[in-house]
Formats: C-alpha cells, structure tokens, sequence
C-alpha cells in the first residue's frame, strides 16, 4: 500500500533503473516513488513495454533537470525479425504485411548507411506523438488510420552485430526523436522482406550508461544507495563553481558575470556551489544568466 501523500518525504537525485520487459514506464516510476516513499518523481524518456534497459527516474529538484538527460544521446540494442511487418512495428502488434524472402548479411550491410546521420524518419502509429492534443496510439487503437509526418532525426552509428538468416541483431547511437521500431520497419520496407522489432534494450541515455543501472530486484533489496546526486543528470553540460555569494545571486533569478581563463564561452551550464546544483542557465558574453534555480541546501 502506497503511503499517504502527507507521509512522503523530499527527497532529490536520479536512480538509473534497469526496467525489466512487460513494465510500462509509469509503472516503473511508480514503483520506485512507493520504493523510496517520495513526493515526486518522473523519468528521463519511455521506454516501450517490449523493451528493457536504462530508465532514468528523477526525484525531486532532479526533476527540473529531465529535459537535459532527455535532449542527451541515446544507444540500443536491438533485433529485427525478418519476413513480417506489424502495425507496431514490434512484436506485440497484429501482422500487416509478410514475405518469404529473407535478406542476405551482404544486402542488410549495404543499405545501413542510409540511415546515419541526419534523416527523415516517419514515426510509428503507435507512438506518444500528440494529433490535435491526443496521443498517436489513443487514435490508432481506436481502429483510425494515424497520418505522421516524417521529421528529421540523427543517427550517429547503426552497426550489425549478428545475424543467423532470420533476425539480426543491431546496435545503434542515436539522437532525441528517434524510433528504433522505424529504423526496423524501413530497413525491411528496402531489403524488400519487411520486419520488426523483436528485442529491444537501451543502453545509454544521456550521462546514463548500461553500467549505471540497478534492477527493482537490487533496489527492493536495500538499494538506497543507488541514489545518484542532482548533478549526475547535468554531465554533460558545463560545470561553473561559485562561492555563496554568487550563488545567492542566482538564486534570486540575478545573473553573474564569470571571471578567469577557465570562464565557459557561450552556451548551457550550470552552476555549482559546494558540490551542490545551484542554478541551469545560459552563458552570454561573459555572463551566466540563470534559467531554472534549485531549492538544495549547501
């Protein structure tokens, strides 16, 4: 049983959860806010039921940093299945199209490169992409034909790691936006034998990585050490440590000017004081100007 509302506690900073298959993502952040008894708590990106691998969960003022674990880079690990292709473009939806042709390693090899670097992807119908404020999948499953435009994505690295005539197994790095599940779709759609995803797991989200990851199972059985810092969602921004004053600055919305050869050039930072998140901001000719604030002691 969940406790009271007025029972839970503050508490702040990320736990990287190793989401098992068949969980939703709001499951598993609902596990963990009835784990750790917290008052808030969010997660850095879904994942798929189908899929497994790193969920970031926020807790607390780490919830104002999601947007940039989010915006950070993404690694998968998946398979295709050859010979049908679903309405999901997973193996949980219905059979809409079939072939008995099945591609060689040559041909599967020869066509990657068309979807590295930045490419117009159309996403799946059965995606959280909102159609006049209602979700693609609502639309789909109530029997509708979902119309999606294609929009850019990037690709950084699409490689086979196997592949045994029937299923092929792919790593990728990728970009916000992108849809493994289209990777799979489209791949199959040019070899001219169709497929879809049958495994999937992520590998790295943001500053998240594989290694980082603890399962339910770990943190039901006393895991409150897997509770990462506020900081640990913003390493791949740059870091500017001030002193008390400067810090109190910030936190009353005032900008402040960054002396010294070690001084960012333009672009996101965050600053730091004490080994404690500060304040998100914007460095702008020799300013740091604070865009979301944080409540942490120091």
């Amino acid at each position: 049983m969940s406790a009271p509302r007025s029972n839970r506690r503050d508490i702040d900073g990320w736990v990287v959860l190793d989401k098992p298959v068949g969980m939703t993502s709001t499951h598993a952040v609902s596990r963990l806010k009835r784990l750790f008894n917290a008052k808030k708590a969010g997660h850095a990106g879904t994942l798929d039921p189908l899929a497994s691998g790193i969920l970031p969960v926020a807790f607390g003022e780490a919830t104002k940093t999601v947007p940039f674990v989010q915006d950070g880079e993404k690694a998968y690990r998946f398979t295709v299945r050859f010979g049908a292709e679903t309405d999901t473009d997973d193996s949980d939806g219905r059979v809409v199209a079939q072939s008995t042709d099945r591609p060689t390693r040559e041909a599967i090899l020869d066509f990657l490169p068309r979807f590295v670097g930045t490419i117009a992807q159309t996403p799946p119908a059965y995606s959280a992409i909102k159609i006049n404020g209602e979700r693609a999948y609502d639309i789909a499953r109530d029997g509708e034909t979902v119309e999606l435009a294609a929009r850019p994505v990037t690709i950084h690295a699409l490689d086979l790691t196997s592949f045994d005539g029937e299923e092929a197994v792919f790593e990728t790095r990728c970009g916000k936006g992108t849809y493994v599940r289209a990777i799979a779709r489209d791949l199959g759609r040019l070899l001219g034998c169709h497929g879809h995803v049958c495994a999937l797991r992520r590998t790295r989200v943001g500053p998240f990585l594989e290694a980082d990851a603890v399962t339910l199972a770990e943190l039901e059985d006393g895991g409150a050490q897997a509770m990462r810092r506020v900081e640990a969602g913003l390493m791949e921004l740059t870091r500017v440590s001030v002193d008390r004053d400067a810090a109190a600055r910030l936190r009353r919305g005032q900008s402040i000017l960054l002396r010294g050869a070690d001084a960012p050039l333009d672009g996101s930072a965050y600053a730091a004081c004490g080994g404690v998140v500060v304040a998100i901001g914007a460095v702008e000719r020799g300013e740091l100007i604070p865009g979301r604030v944080f409540n942490l002691p120091f």
